[in-house]
């Protein structure tokens, strides 16, 4: 049966957080693609939206978004995923994962897309603050009597 390391990674704060999805857990992902977005309470985010953005199989071999279905295959890079080239326009031969997750890949990388939306809370004046306000309206009351007397 499957079993998935995902990280899911939060562009907003910068951070990530790993999970392990074993079996009946980790189904939902099986078949999905690179770049889909789907439902976040798959790893725990109810009510988010994450987006599958990449990962590795077994072996260590990077999963590439041109390269369809789930199987492994040797193709000519010259950049991109999976490809870090020595000199300029330099191009080699690679292994890549394609880009439909299967139970060889063991880790899967998202990112989170669509937060729920929170109401907005109102902002809680501080005491100190209640007062200076006061006091301010205070002045500019007595600033327009003393003008329309005059």
């Amino acid at each position: 049966m499957a079993k998935f390391k995902v990280i899911v990674s939060d562009p907003e704060t910068g951070t990530s957080s790993v999970l392990e999805l074993e079996e009946t857990r980790a189904t939902p992902l099986i078949g999905r693609k690179l770049g889909e977005i789907i439902d976040g309470s798959v790893v725990n985010l109810p009510s988010h939206k994450v987006q599958i953005m990449g990962g590795s199989d077994k072996d260590g071999f990077p999963m590439r978004q041109n390269i369809h279905g789930g199987v492994r295959r040797q193709v000519m890079l010259s950049g991109g995923v999976g490809f870090k080239s020595k000199s300029a326009g330099e191009r080699r031969r690679k292994t890549i994962r394609g880009n439909v997750i299967t139970d060889e890949i063991v880790q899967v990388n998202m990112k989170i897309v669509e937060k729920p939306k929170q109401p907005k809370e109102a902002k809680k004046e501080k005491p100190k603050e209640k007062k200076q306000k006061a006091k301010l309206e205070k002045e500019t009351e007595q600033e327009v009597q003393t003008a329309n007397s005059t």
